[in-house]
């Protein structure tokens, strides 16, 4: 591989400072991907407990309506399914997370007096169903923002990677054989300085 640099002192000092930095950035940038590494699979493992925890409740809230559909009419129970029993307001915002923007989600819930469907005409049944269904919204919420928080830094984690690679295995290795390109040439120069010098004096001599 053909080196372009100018050979002088003053680039080779330009080169060590470029060459400190660049050393200095690369263990910032390692230590920041340990750490977002370390986040990560925290992350992860809160994901895979919260969808635990969703599934068994949407499972549970299932179970419920089955129940509720075996002892009432189709027409009763679709009728009170559609009813508006409150409303829910969900609020997004954004914080920093290893200087990652990852969402959080703040939902809430506002029960109307009771289920609003005529309760002599349904079952206790649909009501735990419906109770059941309503508390896993919280858990839906969390577990949305959780997902996109791994999403987010996964991404991170990958773009930080590669700035650790290219320092790592290009960018630093470039300025180590450029400073050393130059300091064996300025070794050669100066045994060549010597040498025209020591010829000089020779020749004074004789």
């Amino acid at each position: 591989m053909e080196i372009r640099v100018n050979p002088t002192r003053m680039e080779l000092t330009r080169l060590k400072k470029r060459l400190a930095v660049a050393v200095r950035g690369h263990k910032l940038l390692k230590d920041k991907l340990d750490e977002l590494m370390k986040n990560f699979f925290d992350l992860v493992e809160e994901n895979r407990r919260l969808r635990e925890r969703v599934e068994a409740e949407l499972a549970l809230a299932n179970g419920g309506f089955a129940m509720a559909r075996a002892i009432m009419s189709r027409e009763v129970l679709e009728a009170a399914i559609i009813t508006s029993r409150g409303r829910a307001v969900l609020e997004a915002k954004t914080q920093s997370r290893m200087n990652v923007e990852v969402p959080v989600f703040k939902l809430a819930m506002e029960q109307a007096n009771g289920y609003g469907f005529g309760l002599t005409e349904t079952s206790g049944e649909l009501d735990e169903a419906v109770r059941s269904l309503a508390e896993t919204f919280a858990s839906l919420v969390q577990l949305a923002q959780v997902e996109k928080t791994v999403e987010l830094m996964a991404a991170e984690i990958e773009r930080t990677r590669r700035r650790v690679n290219a320092l790592e295995h290009v960018l630093i290795p470039q300025l180590r054989e450029k400073a050393k390109f130059i300091t064996m040439k300025l070794d050669e120069n100066e045994r060549g300085n010597l040498t025209r010098l020591m010829k000089v004096k020779e020749m004074v001599r004789q």
